[in-house]
């Protein structure tokens, strides 16, 4: 029973982030389509758009974060402890109970991803809702890829992802 609980907190805990995220930036992205987009603008926000669908969504959350994090919901489901499942979000990212070179990308990529929304909440409209635009397109895609993998990390018999835990 622990294991499930584990399992499902974390995959509950990372989805509920991203869903956050998504939630916050749409009213930000829409406020780009009421300023108005010149016809240059909207040729950006294609390509943008585009461009995040595939190096975010795709190569980033589809490829790499999510069968990792995927692998370790499981890990959680299949090794659980009264600790493991408390902290099961941040052991999903790999913050925590997770290889080094795991550990130093999640935090990486962590930093990483402040330091943009930093800098882009000094962006003016509509180039603000230009970038928002194209976050929100990865970070959806993610969201439904991290649930694809979740699912088939829980009920297939073997899932060819390492959770990438210390041995």
């Amino acid at each position: 029973m622990m294991g499930a609980i584990a399992s499902l907190w974390g995959l509950v805990g990372i989805g509920g982030l991203l869903i956050s995220a998504i939630y916050r930036l749409v009213p930000r992205a829409m406020e780009a389509f009421h300023v108005g987009l010149t016809p240059p603008q909207w040729a950006l926000l294609i390509v943008w758009t585009l461009v995040m669908g595939v190096l975010e969504g795709y190569r980033g959350f589809q490829q790499q974060f999510c069968p990792r994090t995927a692998a370790r919901i499981r890990y959680l489901r299949d090794h659980p402890t009264l600790l493991r499942t408390l902290f099961a979000p941040i052991i999903g990212m790999g913050y925590v109970h997770a290889k080094r070179k795991t550990q130093i990308t999640a935090i990486s990529v962590t930093l990483g991803i402040v330091l943009l929304v930093v800098l882009v909440a000094h962006v003016p409209q509509p180039w603000r809702g230009i970038i928002d635009f194209g976050v929100v397109i990865g970070l959806s895609w993610g969201t439904v890829a991290l649930f694809i993998h979740a699912m088939l990390a829980l009920t297939r018999r073997e899932y060819g992802y390492s959770p990438e835990v210390p041995e």
